[in-house]
């Protein structure tokens, strides 16, 4: 009796993941000779941090890799599917080593560290104060915004950047090298530009997509062929197997923000609905809509900004699912309502002049006098205090003298900022003219 056996091999790029800093690609402001973190591994002088950057450029890797050489024990908890409990247990099962050995402290590390509420960050404070645990922290998000003051204030944070077209050629030539399919394989490469775009700058989605190419010609074709063509051909007709994972990320959430800034809200609700389903941040998504509020529809309804602000800190407080339910009133409400970008286009336009020109001075009644010299040399003289003239207005110039008259911001024609071209155009007729 013969039993066949199959080999199952994980995916390409857990096979090509690399094991060393020799293997390592990109990051050489953390990891090049006299970088920081080199320096930390060099001396085995460890300190918590939080890698902060996008997918596919190397958190979770660089965190290996440091366990590694310095041989330190190594839990790694993900904040999708771990809680308090999970955290807990690991710093407990630290303490308890730590009594019995003199090694250095073990390597706790928590990918998607933002998705930790502020129970679970504050049951790792502790530990990380008292050096039982070094913590290494992963987030594609701003650690400003979604890691509490007391657990920043105790690490330091190291921005990873999405890898360049010099750093995904070395991924490439490495797999067709080392891995032990590719390099059985006749493999052809003609043109990258297209490979090298997909992937973003995400060493995983490169693999991905490459791995994809390749088993969807074998057995077809002598060589298998890596060029443009090939590569958009292959994608299109295995979207679903790109996407696995969030692969088409971006381009899910442009689709939400034009179908957003296009008035759509039920495409809108879908594409959030893929996002989710996907298992986006809905905190991610949360952000979009503040940013969509105050750019694309802006003034024709401040509303929306607040609704969306409002919804950002609903999400924030109570999870999913229930926070689809908000998510949705939000894309509804704003994709819905009537769009202007007139602020957005003023704060651009007044930004184009101030970094124009940064010598244009302050009049010097628009300055204050808190001293008598100040008071001599003019400050604050000929200022007008508008709330002592009629209608709480009075016409005096509050651009610098060479700017006098720019008119940055345009009021776009709908009911909200119809009123305020209004007034506008009362009170200063030589700049908004009915």
């Amino acid at each position: 009796m013969f039993e066949s056996i199959t080999k199952m091999l994980p995916p390409l790029p857990e096979r090509m993941r690399p094991k060393n800093l020799s293997e390592y690609v990109g990051q050489r402001h953390l990891v090049g000779p006299g970088c920081i973190l080199r320096n930390m591994m060099d001396s085995g002088a460890l300190s918590s941090f939080i890698l902060w950057g996008p997918p596919g450029v190397g958190k979770t890797t660089l965190a290996r890799i440091i366990a590694g050489t310095l041989d330190r024990e190594f839990y790694t908890l993900s904040a999708v599917s771990s809680g308090v409990k999970e955290v807990r247990e690991v710093i407990d099962a630290a303490k308890s080593k730590s009594l019995f050995s003199s090694a250095a402290a073990p390597i706790l590390f928590i990918d998607e560290i933002h998705r930790f509420n502020k129970a679970q960050q504050d049951a790792l404070l502790g530990a990380v104060e008292a050096g039982t645990i070094v913590l290494i922290g992963a987030t594609t998000e701003n650690p400003s915004f979604e890691v509490i003051t007391p657990l920043l204030s105790r690490c330091q944070v190291f921005v990873l950047k999405s890898l360049e077209v010099d750093d995904l050629q070395q991924l490439l030539d490495r797999a067709l090298r080392e891995d032990e399919v590719l390099k059985e394989r006749n493999i052809e490469v003609r043109e990258t530009e297209a490979l090298f775009r997909h992937s973003g700058g995400d060493a995983r989605k490169l693999l991905n997509i490459l791995e994809i190419v390749v088993d969807s010609q074998v057995g077809k074709v002598d060589p298998i062929l890596i060029d443009n063509r090939t590569v958009t051909t292959c994608l299109q007709e295995n979207v679903a197997i790109y996407d696995k994972g969030g692969e088409m990320h971006y381009d899910i959430i442009s689709a939400f923000i034009k179908s957003v800034r296009g008035s759509d809200p039920n495409a809108a609700v879908y594409w959030m609905a893929r996002m989710l389903d996907g298992g986006e941040d809905p905190l991610f998504i949360a952000r979009r809509l503040c940013v969509l509020a105050a750019e694309d529809i802006g003034l024709a309804n401040p509303n929306a900004l607040l609704l969306a602000d409002a919804t950002f800190r609903i999400v924030h407080s109570i999870g999913m699912p229930e926070a689809r339910i908000p998510l949705s009133e939000c894309a509804v409400y704003i994709a819905s309502s009537p769009k202007s970008n007139s602020a957005y286009l003023a704060i651009d336009k007044a930004l184009a002049s101030a970094k124009s020109d940064q010598t244009a001075a302050v009049p010097l009644y628009l300055r204050n006098a808190p001293t008598k010299l100040m008071e001599d040399l003019g400050y604050a003289d000929g200022y007008k205090y508008a709330h002592d003239f009629p209608g709480h207005f009075t016409d005096l110039e509050f651009l610098p003298d060479k700017l006098s008259g720019t008119v940055f911001y345009e009021p776009q024609p709908n009911p909200q900022e119809d009123r305020l071209k209004s007034y506008l155009e009362s009170c200063w007729p030589k700049y908004y003219k009915k």
